[in-house]
């Protein structure tokens, strides 16, 4: 098993990938604002061409997450595209031409939070207040704390006794918001399995969502090879790009964060990342780095100092 290497930054791998494939909660911003070092790490790969792609598992679409980067200072010239399971989702409900859409039906009861219906808008998909009008499930959120699991048990028992199959847009159970956590869609999808009902995923760590990034990257003649996955979860990014044979490096920071305290020596940090990914069926990300940032500058003609004249 090769061991990861401990970075400074991501100049250290920037020189060994074209494509970069990069996490936004956790990674980008906490959900309110930018962390530090973001936007010198974007302005430094695209002045060395790099193509960058934004996953971020959510139900929304791309012009939705365009807009809330630019409201916290990242604007689109600093990526290529945003890939989210929301707009690959509506284009399925949209067409319903291949699995798991084909034949789904049009009208679906929803399950999300504050009412948000934004996934099927423009699809022809009609949400529907009673289950028993309801042609399929579909599973965005849940009103935490507002409701608990327990308020939702009468719906998903009719569901399942109709036998309606359920789409879940990304598979988060915990979902940042600046320093806090909230439960994450996957609590209902979940139960809706243990009680015997088909669930379709898709997301992180889920093949399809990262075959999507591939396919866009190679039609800028870039491969897997040559792509890597920054990303602050192991059961999503680093699972998820490693079985696309795609390199990963994991952030300490985001969920991650207390299973590596600032105080650890190399060594401690070490055993921390060892016990971290016996949890990960022993799937090792490539690098480990602190935060995303851009780290030591590269020995470039960029950095070189100029030399002062003589005489």
């Amino acid at each position: 098993m090769a061991k990861t290497k401990f970075c400074d930054g991501v100049s250290d791998i920037s020189d060994s990938y074209m494509g970069f494939i990069i996490d936004q909660w956790g990674v980008l911003h906490d959900g309110e604002a930018l962390f530090p070092g973001v936007l010198d790490c974007l302005k430094e790969l695209k002045e060395r061409k790099k193509t960058i792609l934004i996953l971020s598992n959510s139900n929304k679409r791309e012009a939705y997450h365009k807009d809330q980067l630019k409201k916290m200072g990242l604007g689109p010239s600093l990526y290529h595209k945003i890939v989210t399971p929301g707009e690959v989702i509506a284009q399925g409900l949209t067409d319903q031409k291949e699995a798991p859409f084909k034949g789904l039906g049009k009208k679906c009861f929803l399950f999300n939070r504050g009412g948000d219906q934004s996934l099927i808008e423009g699809t022809g998909i009609e949400a529907v207040d009673d289950m028993d009008k309801a042609e399929f499930v579909l599973i965005t959120g849940m009103d935490y704390p507002s409701k608990q699991l327990a308020d939702y048990e009468p719906l998903i028992r009719r569901a399942i006794q109709k036998r309606l199959k359920a789409v879940c847009p990304y598979p988060d159970s915990l979902s940042m918001i600046g320093a806090n956590l909230l439960t994450g869609p996957t609590i209902l999808a979940r139960r809706y399995e243990d009680s015997g009902g088909i669930v379709h995923y898709f997301g992180k760590p889920y093949a399809l969502i990262f075959k999507h990034c591939i396919e866009v990257l190679k039609g800028r003649d870039i491969f897997p090879s040559h792509t890597v996955m920054l990303g602050d979860t192991m059961a999503h990014d680093v699972i998820g790009a490693h079985a696309q044979d795609i390199d990963t490096c994991l952030f300490k920071s985001g969920l991650h964060a207390a299973n590596f305290p600032e105080e650890f020596s190399p060594k401690e940090t070490w055993s921390a990342l060892k016990n971290l990914i016996a949890v990960y069926n022993n799937v090792m990300p490539v690098y480990l780095c602190d935060e995303m940032k851009w780290g030591k500058a590269l020995p470039d003609r960029k950095h070189k100092k100029r030399k002062q004249p003589t005489g």
